[in-house]
């Protein structure tokens, strides 16, 4: 698919960058062809006027204007034809110059080219009588093939040029295509082995429950853990459509002044007991008055997310620390710091990635590496960033947002 997306892509800037070379060149020929031919058509009909052809014996003195081969048909009265001028043209074949009036009177212009000649004509009226001018288009037409080729060799020249830089324009904006493409893939690769285990273990008790020398207790058990698994799927499918719908920018649809310091300060109660159960301390310190614009309950979540990530990997006996503060004069930073097993730089940008789990043992105990994802798109959708750092072996969660 990204293959034929990029050729389609080649083809039509090509097929533009083709008509417009076209287009350009063909308004290069045509200026070019009315430029010769108006400048032509000038120059005959300066010599057709020039007084020295009233006056045979200064036939030497020619106006500059003139630039090409010519010769002039006197058309007389009684219809006879009598030549001046010439250059290198034989004028002494009375038949050939009687010829030649007689196809440039059939002409309904005053001006044409006999083809078969390689001659334009023009004609003109003076007080001398009607007077044919012909003159030499082969330099002319010289100069259009010249002009011709040279183009078709520009033409050439950047249609290569341009089809190197198309294909370089593809790979470029195909990129985002294709990283989205793989990350959909390992994205249905990744739901899909987090859905098999579930699903394995809610088969095998259903299986359980359909023997008929299973006691009452057995059973009991079978349901629990089908009960238990069940819910489990529920909290994954649940994130999944959390993240489909921040992929289609419906996440923090509607928005208000959101009192930040008290949703932190609210959010931190109910972790106190869990954390003292897993033998850690919370510690918090909330600046007052901080108040931000989005979604309460959005940015609710985005807290719990990263207390139940401290919980989850802080190492114990330990504390974890709660910060919120201001950070310059129009922004706030939320801290969740605890003690826990070093990230590397790689680790600490993947853990925002769907799926991802520093200990893939945490998909037993309900965690399916997509809280953190989910508080990327929250975060971002209320125009924030968050990011992690490890260093002294404490992992640090920052949160900025900007204050309303």
């Amino acid at each position: 698919m990204l293959k034929r997306l990029r050729l389609k892509f080649v083809v039509i800037n090509m097929t533009i960058v083709t008509a417009m070379l076209c287009v350009i060149f063909a308004l290069v020929y045509h200026s070019t062809r009315v430029d010769l031919e108006a400048e032509n058509l000038n120059m005959m009909r300066a010599v057709a006027a020039f007084p020295a052809l009233d006056r045979p014996g200064r036939l030497d003195e020619l106006p500059e204007e003139v630039r090409l081969p010519y010769f002039i048909l006197q058309i007389e009265e009684d219809g006879t034809v009598s030549a001046f001028g010439g250059g290198y043209y034989d004028l002494s074949d009375q038949d050939f110059l009687q010829a030649l009036a007689d196809q440039a009177a059939r002409r309904p212009s005053d001006t044409g080219v006999l083809e078969e000649y390689g001659l334009r004509f023009c004609r003109v009226s003076t007080p001398m009588g009607e007077r044919l001018v012909f003159s030499d288009i082969s330099s002319e037409r010289a100069t259009l093939n010249s002009l011709v080729r040279t183009c078709l060799l520009i033409g050439s020249l950047s249609f290569l040029v341009f089809l190197g830089l198309s294909l370089l324009l593809a790979r470029w904006a195909v990129k985002p295509v294709e990283l989205a493409w793989q990350q959909q893939r390992q994205f249905v690769a990744d739901a899909s082995h987090e859905l098999k285990t579930p699903l394995s273990v809610i088969m095998t008790n259903a299986e359980l429950l359909q023997g008929t020398s299973q006691d009452g207790a057995e059973s009991a058990a079978a349901a629990g853990h089908i009960l238990t698994v069940s819910r489990q799927m529920r909290e994954l499918v649940e994130g999944l459509l959390e993240l489909a719908r921040a992929d289609g920018g419906l996440i923090a649809a509607d928005r208000a002044a959101v009192d930040w310091s008290a949703v932190v300060s609210d959010a931190a109660l109910p972790f106190e007991p869990v954390f003292f159960e897993r033998g850690l301390t919370l510690t918090t310190h909330v600046r007052p008055g901080l108040t931000v614009w989005g979604c309460a309950d959005q940015l609710r979540q985005v807290v719990d997310i990263l207390l139940d990530n401290a919980q989850k990997y802080a190492l114990a006996p330990s504390t974890v620390y709660l910060h919120l503060n201001r950070s310059g004069h129009s922004r706030c930073l939320l801290t969740v710091d605890n003690r826990a097993a070093p990230l590397s730089p790689q680790g600490l940008r993947d853990i925002f990635k769907r799926f991802y789990r520093t200990d893939r043992a945490r998909s037993q105990d309900g965690s399916f590496g997509l809280g953190l994802a989910i508080a990327r798109q929250i975060v971002s959708a209320h125009r924030g960033r968050i990011w992690a750092e490890s260093r002294e072996g404490r992992v640090r969660f920052y949160i900025e947002l900007p204050l309303r």
